[in-house]
Order: structure tokens, then C-alpha cells, then sequence
């Protein structure tokens, strides 16, 4: 099985549990992980055949701009259902999203979620 993996689109969004966030908006960071057979796209050189990443962020970045969600598990599960409807070809599917810099006292990096598909 072969891996496409994108590391670290980065979108703004209006998202968050507080009202405040969902005023305002927080950054996030999306990591998608495709698995599947894409050894067909690179003997025809097709981009038909294979994980295309343009349109994962476009996915992505509609889920981002659409309603506000209040939990990021929320919004990685409908990145992830809506990726793996749209690439039937895909096998397995991993999404990690984080939320930068997560309205807590402690200071932090990110708080992240992780969520896999399987066919």
C-alpha cells in the first residue's frame, strides 16, 4: 500500500466551544494521511489515479469557512467523511487537526485530535 501524506495546511476558521472563539476565530493545522494503491497514477503520470492534495484542501478549506463547530472532533470528522466520500480509490485515511494555541490558562501549543477511515 502506498502513503500520500499532507503536513501542516494551516486555515482560520470561527471555531471553538466558546462564543468568544467562534467570534473571533482560531487557527488550526490539518495533516491528512492517504493510503492506497497509486502505483497505476505514477506509471501513466495521471492525476486521476492518484490522492489529489488541491482537492483535499479545497475539502478542507470549505469545512473551515462553513458553519462554526464547536469541537475540533467535529470538524475532523467531517474533513475526514467528506475526504473519504470524495476518493472512493483511497483504502485507509488518517486526519489530525489542531487547534493552535487552545484558550487555556497553562500555556501550550496546540491541542490535536486524530481520526482514521478504513474501507
Amino acid at each position: 500500500m502506498d502513503t500520500i501524506t499532507i503536513k501542516g495546511l494551516q486555515f482560520f476558521g470561527k471555531h471553538g466551544f466558546y462564543e468568544s472563539e467562534r467570534k473571533k476565530g482560531n487557527r488550526f493545522e490539518l495533516d491528512i494521511i492517504a493510503r492506497g494503491e497509486f502505483r497505476e497514477a505514477a506509471e501513466n503520470d495521471d492525476l486521476e489515479k492518484t490522492f489529489n492534495y488541491e482537492s483535499a484542501e479545497q475539502i478542507a478549506g470549505e469545512v473551515f469557512a462553513g458553519e462554526s463547530r464547536k469541537l475540533i472532533e467535529t470538524l475532523c470528522s467531517e474533513i475526514g467523511d467528506k475526504l473519504f466520500d470524495a476518493h472512493p480509490f483511497i483504502r485507509s485515511l488518517e486526519v489530525v487537526l489542531r487547534k493552535i494555541k487552545p484558550p487555556i490558562k497553562t500555556p501550550v501549543e496546540y491541542a490535536e485530535i486524530r481520526m482514521t477511515w478504513q474501507r
